[in-house]
């Protein structure tokens, strides 16, 4: 593993397990087996490690959705994928993206580090609300917007359905972050929840 690589995973563990504020260049540099001056030839502070970080997360998630055929972050390009997609498919699509925000290393970790932070860091729990709900939610609301236009889901409140699909998601997300030993429990009531939405909305 190349030195500038290394960097990143060890901090993002660091943050992982200490929170961003409590971690310093020092000890990423200890962790990585290196001096702090030979660190700063690879990135100037600390805060680029973080924005390197990501930056690393962004492409490991469009290279994800990129096999799902979507951006996963334009829904105005994405809607008339979804509108034509099958209750099958959506499952296998939704059990994939689970899969990979349960277990990418990076994600996984990122996603403890914001929780740890989230009450001592204004700006990371701005971030952390538009990455797990602002975002997300935005999204999906255009894409149901989309079909509900189409005339395939009962048109209601776009905004309280993107809010009833992905609540339980992230839900579920978030035990099996605490208990790992329940993600089967956890995708067998995702598929659940996607099937009854399904139910409740589509014409």
């Amino acid at each position: 593993m190349d030195t500038k690589k290394k960097i990143l995973d060890v901090a993002l563990t660091l943050f992982s397990e200490k929170g961003y504020g409590n971690v310093y260049v020092s000890h990423i540099a200890e962790g990585v087996g290196i001096k702090a001056p030979s660190l700063y030839k690879h990135y100037k502070s600390k805060r680029d490690i973080f924005e390197a970080i990501l930056h690393e997360m962004r492409v490991r998630y469009d290279e994800q959705v990129a096999f799902l055929n979507i951006t996963g972050n334009d829904f105005v390009m994405d809607s008339g994928f979804f509108a034509k997609v099958s209750e099958e498919e959506l499952l296998k699509m939704g059990a994939g993206l689970f899969h990979f925000f349960l277990h990418d290393e990076y994600e996984c970790k990122f996603r403890k580090m914001l929780t740890i932070e989230q009450f001592s860091s204004k700006e990371l729990a701005e971030l952390f609300s538009n990455q797990y709900f602002n975002e997300p939610l935005k999204y999906q609301a255009g894409v149901l917007q989309f079909i509900m236009a189409q005339g395939q889901m009962k048109k209601e409140d776009e905004q309280i359905m993107a809010l009833q699909f992905y609540a339980p998601m992230f839900l579920l997300l978030t035990l099996c972050d605490r208990q790992p030993e329940r993600e089967e429990e956890a995708l067998q009531l995702l598929e659940k929840h996607i099937r009854q939405f399904n139910r409740m909305y589509k014409e």
